[in-house]
């Protein structure tokens, strides 16, 4: 790590000395380099995690373990996200109206628990694109410390390598929302479905990003242009046809652009990193 990144983690470790610290967590590489950082300097710290519908159950169960490997106590709190007409109606404030939902729930918990801070893990890789979500987050009383002190995703994933953390390589990870285009209902059916096909694409092809989105009886699937090749195996491609299908989707499409953030967001000319 050379010596501009230590001091914005420096800087960080300011922020959070000596303070009681509850972290909105999520096992991801973000929120687990922020634990550990909190951790190391922090009065207290307990980890919160949500569990929603549109959090994949695999997601849930890798925060619980990670949280383990950090020897940190984690909090699982359910969140009823599809009962939120302004979540499930997906309009394009849609992450605008999560964010300061989940905050509410992350700052209420802080103050039942008498802790000083809320801190969650955004980085400045980002700041681009269509980022409403940041928006509510800085209409919160939730502290980024990440991206206050300038430090992006690479920096990181530098961070949990030298300290041995597993998540050091861990692919990206948005909830299932993201997976619809705006103004196209989200329920419980529908999110099951994506999930299943996601899941499916993981175990056939060793995959380590997907995204599953929604079209109608149409699902289109996104990985890393890097795994792309994987993709082209015909006995593989056939078992996620029939998955597919009996997951509800009719047709299965594989896009050649490959995964990118904010892909729902082109249709707004507005687009992810």
């Amino acid at each position: 790590m050379d010596k501009k990144t230590r001091e914005k983690f420096d800087e960080v470790r300011r922020k959070l000395a000596g303070k009681m610290v509850l972290v909105a967590f999520s096992g991801g590489v973000d929120s687990t380099v922020l634990s550990s950082v909190t951790k190391e300097v922090a009065s207290k710290t307990m980890l919160l995690t949500i569990s929603s519908p549109t959090v994949p159950q695999n997601e849930l169960d890798d925060a619980k373990n990670i949280a383990k490997e950090l020897g940190m106590e984690v909090i699982v709190k359910d969140f009823d996200w599809l009962s939120e007409q302004q979540l499930s109606d997906n309009p394009v404030k849609r992450c605008y109206n999560c964010k300061t939902l989940l905050s509410k729930i992350w700052v209420d918990t802080a103050h039942e628990l008498g802790f000083d801070m809320v801190v969650e893990g955004t980085t400045a890789s980002e700041v681009k694109g269509y980022r409403p979500g940041i928006k509510a987050l800085e209409n919160s009383e939730v502290m980024s410390p990440f991206l206050d002190a300038g430090l992006i995703k690479e920096e990181l994933r530098e961070y949990a390598r030298e300290r041995g953390l597993s998540v050091a390589e861990k692919s990206s990870m948005a909830c299932l929302a993201t997976r619809f285009p705006y103004g196209t209902k989200i329920d419980l059916d529908r999110l099951k479905m994506i999930d299943k096909v996601e899941n499916a694409i993981l175990d056939i092809f060793n995959i380590k990003c997907v995204r599953a989105r929604y079209h109608g009886n149409l699902v289109r699937i996104e990985v890393g242009a890097d795994e792309l090749e994987k993709m082209f195996d015909t006995s593989k491609l056939q078992r996620l046809e029939k998955i597919a299908r009996h997951a509800g989707f009719m047709y299965v499409t594989l896009d050649l652009r490959g995964y990118r953030t904010g892909a729902m967001d082109e249709v707004l000319g507005l687009k992810g990193n």
